[in-house]
């Protein structure tokens, strides 16, 4: 990633206060648009083939699901995109990318780093992997980076019970030959 890139996605600095500091522990907003920087570094790695949280506005995918559509009934497959409302919501949308994983789809979230909530300790402890963003990240147009550490969450899907695995190595048995 490009300095320039950095520095339009984090803050060094001491953060801008808001006008009102409480806005951001309020319900005022929910929504933090995904930057595209951060979005563009994982789907090179991950290759995500749809945006589970989305308004046509900021979807990241070309298949995404809107708040109309609520994700959270649809079923998720291959590996899916979650930067979820920040509301009081989070811990459901967390619940969903688990249980999805569980079923075999790998789902990457940014989310807040709340390590302190119940949600936080039922399914992120759980992930394949967590991966704390070191410093505050600059969410969408705003002006000033958010006022809470964030966190890449990462359930992996789960192999099918059906894939034999010994020692970690995948036997296939069109190469096994029996000797007589």
């Amino acid at each position: 990633m490009s300095s320039d890139a950095k520095n339009k996605l984090f803050d060094d600095n001491e953060p801008v206060r808001p006008r009102n500091p409480f806005v951001h522990f309020s319900s005022a907003t929910d929504e933090w648009a995904t930057p595209q920087s951060l979005f563009d570094e994982l789907n090179a790695e991950f290759r995500f083939t749809i945006d589970v949280c989305a308004l046509s506005t900021n979807a990241k995918c070309d298949s995404y699901f809107t708040p109309e559509m609520d994700g959270l009934t649809q079923a998720w497959k291959s590996v899916c995109w979650m930067n979820p409302p920040y509301g009081r919501s989070i811990g459901q949308w967390v619940q969903k990318a688990y249980e999805s994983s569980q079923a075999g789809t790998t789902v990457v979230c940014l989310i807040p780093s709340r390590t302190d909530t119940k949600w936080w300790h039922e399914y992120v402890t759980k992930a394949d992997e967590v991966r704390f963003v070191r410093r505050r990240i600059r969410f969408g147009e705003a002006a000033a980076s958010a006022p809470f550490p964030s966190a890449i969450v990462i359930f992996r899907g789960k192999q099918s019970s059906q894939t034999r695995w010994t020692r970690g190595v995948f036997y296939r048995r069109e190469r096994c030959k029996v000797i007589r």
